[in-house]
């Protein structure tokens, strides 16, 4: 959605205020080309003057109305006020514009494309990963609904990556964090029901919006991992520190047991205690409903003592 031409991204990144001087004068008292007040309001944005930035943006939309690029403006300045309904709408919309419009990759839309961002699941959270290295806590903006979520990440190229999602499933934004890390920022949203997620994102409908809370970044949380992602870092410290047999069995038990919601934790103790020590079970919503039975291992003969 970023323009190309006299008053480009790439130019207003260089200098806000010289461009914002010579924005001024080009638009003049007038005030009535829809491009240039949509980038003017990126200018007052790099200033940090983000009111000024959604009144040039919304006058553009006034003049253009099928100008994507003046809601984009007006969503990223409405986050850095912390106006995040107002802004979620913009974004969202801004988003539907631009699905319409030919695809047109300019120098700084080139950056964008090669932000990627995975996601996965545990029995209690949905985590959502954004592969972006040495990203700075002031650069970064998250905003949680119960079915919406909206990433904002200021990039090296001056340029904003936006991450839009409508939820298949309904979250609890005050117990949703992010944190950023030195290769990514990774995104947890706990989830309202332990139900097994098909897909990370459903159909979107605007009124669906509500209920946004923003998230500080946490100096600390106890967080649920992926096992596969937990047992592939049992193996590597495994290998590190040679240890075999039970010794190996016992660590990662002792890491998922750790890390684990309180529903693993109790799976894990009723699946162990009823089966005597032959099932080790993750999974409350089996294992809650039944007694579970003795399963010792094919070559193994289980006896009472």
């Amino acid at each position: 959605m970023a323009t190309s031409g006299r008053f480009s991204d790439g130019f207003i990144d260089k200098d806000p205020q010289r461009a914002l001087e010579e924005l001024n004068a080009a638009l003049g008292e007038k005030a009535d080309h829809a491009e240039w007040l949509c980038q003017r309001a990126y200018a007052y944005i790099l200033l940090k003057e983000y009111t000024k930035a959604i009144e040039d943006a919304k006058k553009a939309h006034q003049l253009q109305p099928g100008l994507a690029l003046a809601f984009l403006r007006i969503g990223i300045a409405e986050c850095h006020l912390h106006n995040f309904i107002n802004a979620h709408q913009a974004l969202t919309a801004g988003k539907e514009l631009d699905s319409h419009i030919p695809n047109q990759t300019s120098d700084s839309q080139t950056t964008t494309m090669f932000v990627k961002h995975d996601w996965y699941q545990t029995e209690s959270q949905v985590v959502v990963t954004i592969m972006l290295k040495n990203a700075k806590k002031e650069d970064v903006t998250v905003i949680f609904g119960e079915r919406e979520l909206t990433a904002v990440v200021k990039l090296p190229s001056g340029e904003d990556y936006c991450l839009m999602v409508h939820l298949l499933h309904p979250v609890v934004p005050q117990q949703s964090t992010y944190r950023i890390l030195s290769t990514k920022i990774e995104i947890k949203m706990k989830k309202t029901a332990a139900i097994q997620w098909e897909k990370l994102q459903g159909e979107c409908t605007l009124s669906n919006v509500k209920h946004f809370t923003p998230n500080q970044y946490p100096s600390s949380s106890h967080y649920t991992r992926n096992w596969d992602k937990v047992v592939g870092e049992i193996k590597e410290e495994e290998k590190k520190e040679k240890l075999e047999g039970d010794a190996a069995l016992n660590k990662l038990f002792q890491q998922i047991y750790s890390d684990g919601s309180d529903e693993v934790k109790r799976a894990m103790n009723k699946s162990f205690m009823e089966s005597g020590g032959t099932v080790l079970s993750t999974n409350w919503m089996d294992v809650g409903k039944r007694k579970v039975e003795m399963n010792p291992p094919d070559d193994a003969e289980w006896k009472k003592f």
